[in-house]
């Protein structure tokens, strides 16, 4: 009797079932499929070259629901899902090896880290001749579909945007299997770790959360449900999206974006079928435009490899002027540089794992241009904060803002005293994270510095021990 036709998938950054290509082909060909995810010790123990942790613990968190609610879905269907704690080219090397697969699956990945490991791990499969097969999952597009090479993609994002938008059609995403039989092999599945186990205390989300995020792809097509139909909030995304405060003001979609609990495709999808029964506006086009930003910031890690890491970026210009200055970067970090609409947004990512994309450019900017500490450092850290981190989105956004990236424009500084009377005119979002400045009034919530002594005793905030004096001088931002 011929022995079963056995695949094993390393689950990597694509943690769903739904338009899942190396599970469909999987299913399609193969007698029997047994999935498995590594929490790769490196990146959930691990510390950056700066020295923050790797994956903090709102990501970690996030992460693991995720994984659980893979493996439900996966019991659904009539099998488990394969956990293990280690290094993947080992971990599912060891898997592949016992249980005799014929090949291995996984999605892709082009940045260093993992091309090392996915390399590692191809190497190791070889010496008991097991190949691994990649397949694709992460991108709206498919890199075959486009009308060029990836080392030839333009570097404008418009130019871009053009040419993909006049010619590529975005496939359909493929359906989610309806069974999968359970392997006729022993295996021990494994216990998906907890927090604890990696040296994280549980915690509660607080109540000031832009949203309640919770891992998984269950809760992802969810909220996709409820921001497009259920609260039609797709129809004014446009207008909205560069809000600080709340649930609504974004479609929040980037955590599970980030690690694969939804595909850009569906995304995209149902975007369009909302287009042709309800709306078509700019609103619904933008989300879409996010999307295509999501695609070529990934491109440019793929044509430009570990430049998108280096201090001169993929301009291969180093600023001179920007130091590793740990002690402004603390200040930074800690959301103790007396400008409030960056010590909001800092205190926001702190205690949430989240900040606005506007926050994020604005607090960039502050830390690049008017502190002129070494980009590099905030990239890495919210490397480790951000619950949706995406390694090309957030190393070529740093770039971008950094001025050795792909825009055009040389200067991208942002005066912080319009953004703020911009996005945040009554000091709504500044009083949210920084309590202390409750009592100041709207015409003074974003330059405090500029409070009499009889002021501060008026609104009850002492300048240098309750709130911080400036770090620069704010005139700066004053026309």
């Amino acid at each position: 009797m011929e022995k079963p036709k056995r695949i094993v998938i390393w689950f990597r950054l694509d943690l769903r079932i739904h338009d899942n290509e190396a599970l469909d082909y999987a299913i399609e060909r193969c007698d029997e499929v047994i999935p498995v995810f590594v929490f790769d010790e490196r990146l959930f123990s691990g510390d950056t070259s700066y020295g923050f942790r790797k994956t903090d613990k709102f990501r970690t968190k996030f992460i693991i629901e995720s994984v659980e609610d893979l493996r439900k879905s996966f019991e659904k269907l009539g099998t488990s899902l394969v956990v293990r704690v280690g290094k993947p080219e080992e971990e599912v090397f060891k898997i592949a090896e016992k249980v005799q697969a014929s090949w291995v699956f996984c999605n892709r990945e082009r940045t260093h880290e993992e091309v090392q490991v996915q390399d590692k791990l191809e190497s190791n499969l070889w010496k008991i001749g097991v190949e691994l097969h990649y397949f694709r999952g992460k991108m709206l597009y498919y890199t075959q579909d486009l009308p060029f090479p990836v080392s030839h993609c333009p570097d404008s994002f418009t130019h871009f945007r053009k040419e993909v938008e006049r010619f590529v059609p975005v496939r359909e995403p493929l359906p989610s299997p309806k069974r999968i039989a359970a392997p006729t092999i022993k295996i021990n599945y494994g216990k998906i770790p907890e927090l604890q186990d990696f040296n994280f205390e549980d915690f509660e989300r607080d109540y000031r959360s832009a949203f309640p995020f919770k891992g998984g792809e269950t809760q992802a097509l969810e909220r996709l449900n409820d921001y497009i139909w259920e609260r039609e909030l797709l129809q004014t995304y446009k207008e909205t999206r560069n809000g600080m405060i709340g649930e609504d003001y974004s479609s929040k979609m980037s955590a599970w974006l980030a690690i694969g609990c939804i595909s850009p495709k569906r995304i995209y999808a149902e975007i369009k079928r909302y287009e042709r029964s309800k709306v078509k506006n700019k609103s619904t086009y933008h989300l879409f435009f996010e999307l295509l930003w999501r695609d070529f910031f990934r491109l440019m890690g793929k044509k430009y490899k570990t430049a998108i890491f280096e201090k001169g970026g993929i301009k291969g210009e180093v600023p001179e002027d920007l130091e590793d200055d740990m002690h402004r970067f603390k200040i930074w970090k800690e959301g103790r540089t007396g400008v409030p609409l960056i010590d909001a947004n800092m205190r926001e990512l702190n205690q949430t794992g989240f900040m606005s994309n506007r926050g994020r450019q604005n607090v960039a900017s502050f830390l690049i241009n008017d502190l002129k500490v070494n980009w590099q450092i905030g990239a890495e850290y919210f490397e480790s904060m951000l619950i949706d981190y995406d390694i090309c989105s957030n190393w070529g956004n740093w770039n971008y803002l950094a001025g050795i990236g792909n825009d055009p424009r040389e200067d991208r500084y942002f005066n912080i005293l319009l953004q703020a009377k911009r996005y945040d005119p009554s000091g709504e979002y500044v009083k949210l994270w920084i309590p202390e400045l409750t009592e100041v009034p709207a015409s003074k919530i974003h330059r405090p510095d500029t409070l009499s002594f009889e002021e501060q005793e008026e609104v009850h905030v002492k300048l240098g021990a309750d709130y911080p004096k400036a770090v620069v001088n704010t005139k700066r931002w004053v026309h």
